[in-house]
């Protein structure tokens, strides 16, 4: 099993345990996801010290604020590091006002077009914001291979169907609440589904008391594989190898 995004740097226990409760749940890849300097940085050290782990490199929209030509240099740096294997997350947010949207779209184009002069995926965050975002990727990211991260617009599935990105399924998509995005789960295409935590945020439903980790993602695995009708094994073999080929791992 994978997981397609996690946030090592904020999750608890220290990384050692993480990832070893990871490794005792099956989960033999994770890709750990920065947001600014610091956590990038952080990420790629998690990646160096463990064979498990790979990183992504970006500026999330709610950090966007002062993003220039030389954080866009320290990125290209970062990007060229050998475990680093996606840009972003990099979106937009309307959900939480910390970031002006002029500065959410210049890091968003800035972060599309690093992702295709370096040939990596571009890890898409959007909260509140499906339209423009939607609008802005197909205006300029053509080209660019596209992992929509913890989707959770299942009213534009058709829409991102037609464009060939791929969508990665967070524990939300357990909450009985969310039934619709759910049933976009049964239904968009095998071969560009993965599954992520997110942690340690979205927690799936069945450990929802509990901090989210990476050995969570088993849950959200056994829950999208039944949703599909598919055996769980067949679906940890599908998933594990979709990541393979689009990070390269």
């Amino acid at each position: 099993m994978i997981d397609s995004h996690t946030h090592l740097d904020s999750c608890a226990p220290d990384n050692a345990a993480l990832v070893a409760a990871a490794r005792d749940a099956g989960v033999t890849r994770l890709l750990t996801v920065g947001t600014e300097e610091a956590s990038n940085r952080t990420a790629l050290q998690a990646a160096d010290a463990f064979a498990e782990v790979f990183a992504a490199v970006g500026r999330h929209p709610n950090h966007a604020a002062g993003f220039g030509e030389a954080e866009l240099a320290d990125l290209r740096q970062l990007a060229a590091h050998p475990r680093c294997r996606a840009i972003g997350e990099t979106g937009l947010d309307d959900f939480r006002d910390y970031c002006p949207r002029p500065a959410q779209e210049h890091a968003f184009l800035a972060q599309i077009e690093l992702a295709r002069e370096v040939a990596k995926p571009l890890v898409i965050h959007t909260r509140a914001a499906e339209d423009d975002t939607i609008r802005m990727l197909r205006e300029h990211a053509a080209g660019v291979t596209v992992i929509l991260h913890c989707f959770s617009m299942p009213d534009h599935v058709d829409a991102c169907i037609a464009e060939d990105w791929w969508f990665s399924f967070a524990g939300n998509v357990t909450y009985p609440k969310n039934a619709e995005l759910a049933r976009a789960a049964a239904r968009v295409p095998a071969d560009r589904l993965l599954v992520e935590t997110d942690a340690p945020y979205l927690t799936p439903q069945a450990v929802r008391k509990h901090r989210n980790q990476p050995a969570f993602v088993t849950h959200t695995a056994r829950f999208v594989a039944q949703l599909r009708d598919t055996p769980y094994e067949e679906f940890d073999a599908l998933v594990t190898a979709n990541a393979q080929r689009l990070f390269g791992w």
